[in-house]
């Protein structure tokens, strides 16, 4: 199973962008989904993630109050809102999917990926 990502692109600074993710193919509506993200140079790191309910979300501390993440089970989507964007939060970033409840932020826990959308924050 591979997910879809889309939504990406360059914005300025303080700007916002929303990413989605589909998993075209396959209903993954039981699992909890995450984003992740990786800049030049740097490992993949956990941005942010909910359960498969939706009613828990656990965010990376350097995008809590800024990223927000939400489902749409019926529509088989997970979205991550992106405001006050700022240069740093430039890389690929990546939805997942895994079959493990609660606060899973390990890449290795995660079970399915997507290729990556680039998300740019320059003037």
């Amino acid at each position: 199973v591979v997910l879809d990502e889309s939504g990406g692109g360059l914005v300025q600074p303080g700007g916002s962008l929303r990413l989605s993710c589909a998993s075209p193919g396959r209903t993954l509506s039981d699992y909890t989904k995450g984003w992740f993200r990786q800049a030049p140079g740097t490992e993949r790191e956990f941005v942010a993630g909910i359960s498969w309910t939706g009613s828990s979300t656990f965010y990376a501390d350097s995008v809590k109050g800024r990223f927000t993440i939400s489902r749409d089970n019926a529509e088989n989507t997970v979205t991550l809102q992106m405001n006050s964007l700022k240069p740093e939060d430039t890389a690929v970033y990546y939805c997942a999917a895994t079959k493990r409840a609660g606060w899973v932020s390990r890449e290795i826990d995660y079970d399915y990926w997507g290729h990556g959308t680039q998300v740019t924050v320059s003037s």
